[in-house]
């Protein structure tokens, strides 16, 4: 990885960012973090525990360098004994970290063809199901809690169905990795599972890419692991250093703390097609750690290049290469220097850099965390979510059905729904007696846009190519016309790191919701509710939980057509934009 002071480019917001930097300097940040000192980001003893329990991920990599032999053993263990597949059972952090090397690495000749399920929807189950064969394959229980609802329900699912081909010993097919002493450990040593890893219980899950949850997969597809983390250690050990000039973690995120502090909190990645993937990773770390008490920087990955025009001041870029670019990267990237834009620029020398690009992005954010003044290691509104399921499921078991919500307005295509405490008082008298039709609600909600803002669309649907070609081409018509900064991700997994920043950062998001009518569903053994019900409730939970943080938010249930209603939906934007 190369990065020097050449490769940052700060624009006016350079005096702002070199006092930022001596003031971490004066303050010896890297020293106190190398010793897991915990009021770097927080004082208080309701603070020091609760921190110091999620520093494990420091020196990370120098504790994962013993483990990697017996990673490989156990790898090459199931490749001589037939196993073709392996499937993450996962969601969130123990998820983001496999699905990126998956991409970026592909699988090597002769090991396992990995898939990751972190979706709740049952179209996305049932293709996983369909594209392997049972009887090869190794299921990876991951859960750092040992009792997310997502991994549990996936477990069940596969645990039956393996139970049906193998009523002897159907834990054999099975591994679990789980933080000591969880309900996981228990259930897999109760079923025999084939190996469980027990992660360091002081690593939080979004920073766990280079533990048991990211190596143990990676191993499995044929990645060189000990490369891997021998650039990570390298990394590891340049932002320890004290120089803080020279730390490339410390200055990375000393810049884009300094530009949050300045209302330039659009933190936007340029990555080539090969590591793409990347910036799902990135963007739930960031978001999920810095996005908490009406703060946050916000990630934006996977947005197609513009001109410099599209962009508001908020901006701020991360151009990561890796190869040789594109002429249209070359460009877009020399607009936005022209055009005084913050960047940043990394060159990675070849794929196995992704190693450190973990750890600095991870020491990074946690110097983010510093200059906000928050606690980058915890997720207050996850919990909050996860309460909100709750309740929905247990009104589904109580009333066996979901609670109802009516929409504004039904057409062929698509409901939309805009539950809005204003909206009766804003639309009373003589325009209410017309009625409406969708574009004029979706027009009223836009109107609510505001200077800094970004546009968030959560997709509780099927993660196709279709439909993220279909939704990239909503994003890109939000952002032109909108002048706006876009995400999208898909439910329920954006729950586990965006869904933090959603409500708990500043009210500077729009939120368009996303749902549909599942074609096809599965059961979840021992549970009353099935797939698509989960998914319904978890998006039903979302929209309240937005809703009580007083969030701008619509939604729109295309049915059982998803591509039918999209595609009507594009077209109403565009004649209202």
């Amino acid at each position: 990885m190369n990065l020097t002071k050449k490769d940052i480019h700060a624009g006016k917001y350079g005096p702002a960012f070199a006092k930022t930097i001596l003031n971490l300097e004066e303050n010896l940040i890297t020293v106190r973090i190398r010793e897991k000192d915990t009021t770097v980001w927080k004082k208080g003893d309701e603070y020091e525990t609760l921190i110091t329990n999620r520093l494990g991920w420091i020196f990370l990599p120098e504790l994962m360098t013993d483990a990697c032999d017996s990673i490989i053993s156990f790898a090459d263990e199931l490749r001589n004994e037939g196993f073709r597949y392996a499937v993450v059972l996962g969601m969130g952090g123990s998820s983001m970290c496999p699905e990126v090397c998956r991409e970026v690495f592909g699988v090597q000749q002769g090991y396992l063809d990995l898939k990751v399920l972190d979706s709740t929807d049952p179209e996305t189950l049932l293709k996983i199901e369909k594209s392997i064969d049972i009887e090869k394959t190794i299921f990876i229980v991951a859960s750092k809690s040992g009792g997310t609802i997502e991994v549990d329900s996936f477990f069940r699912y596969f645990f039956n169905k393996v139970k049906n081909i193998n009523p002897e010993n159907p834990g054999s097919r099975f591994v679990a990795i789980t933080d000591p002493s969880t309900e996981l450990e228990s259930r897999a040593s109760e079923n025999r599972f084939r190996k469980i890893f027990i992660n360091p219980s002081d690593i939080g899950g979004r920073y766990s890419a280079l533990s048991y949850f990211g190596l143990v997969p990676a191993a499995l597809i044929g990645v060189d692991i000990k490369k891997l983390i021998t650039n990570a250690k390298k990394v590891m050990y340049n932002c320890l250093s004290e120089e803080a000039g020279k730390n490339f973690g410390l200055i990375t995120g000393a810049l884009a703390g300094t530009l949050a502090e300045n209302n330039v909190n659009k933190l936007t990645f340029i990555l080539p097609r090969k590591i793409r993937s990347f910036g799902y990773w990135a963007e739930q770390l960031i978001a999920e750690s810095t996005g908490k008490e009406g703060k946050g920087i916000v990630p934006v990955e996977s947005e197609k290049l513009s001109s410099a025009s599209d962009y508001g001041k908020d901006r701020f870029f991360v151009n990561i290469r890796s190869g040789k670019a594109s002429k249209k990267e070359k460009e877009s990237v020399k607009k936005i220097k022209k055009n005084n834009f913050p960047l940043i620029e990394i060159k990675l020398n070849d794929i196995y850099d992704i190693g450190g690009q973990f750890y600095l992005w991870e020491y990074a954010t946690s110097i983010m965390g510093c200059i906000l003044g928050i606690n980058p290691f915890d997720e207050p509104n996850v919990k909050e979510s996860k309460d909100n399921t709750g309740e929905v499921l247990k009104y589904y078991q109580d009333n066996l059905k979901l609670p109802v919500q009516t929409p504004l307005y039904e057409g062929k295509n698509y409901k939309l729904f805009l539950n809005d405490e204003m909206f009766s008082k804003n639309l009373s008298g003589k325009k209410m007696k017309r009625k409406w039709k969708a574009g004029n609600y979706i027009k009223y909600f836009i109107n609510k846009k505001r200077s800094g803002d970004y546009f968030a669309i959560m997709a509780y649907i099927e993660s196709s190519k279709e439909n993220k070609d279909l939704l990239s081409k909503i994003r890109e018509l939000l952002k032109r016309k909108l002048n706006i900064a876009t995400t999208v991700g898909f439910g329920p997994r954006f729950l586990h790191s965006t869904g933090q920043l959603h409500k708990g950062g500043d009210d500077s998001g729009m939120f368009l919701q996303i749902v549909n009518e599942d074609k096809k569903d599965a059961l979840i053994p021992g549970k009353p509710y099935s797939f698509s019900v989960l998914k319904q409730a978890q998006a039903i939970g979302d929209f309240e939980s937005l809703l009580k943080h007083k969030r701008r938010v619509i939604k729109i249930n295309t049915g059982k057509n998803v591509t039918g209603g999209l595609k009507k939906l594009y077209s109403d934007l565009k004649k209202v934009l």
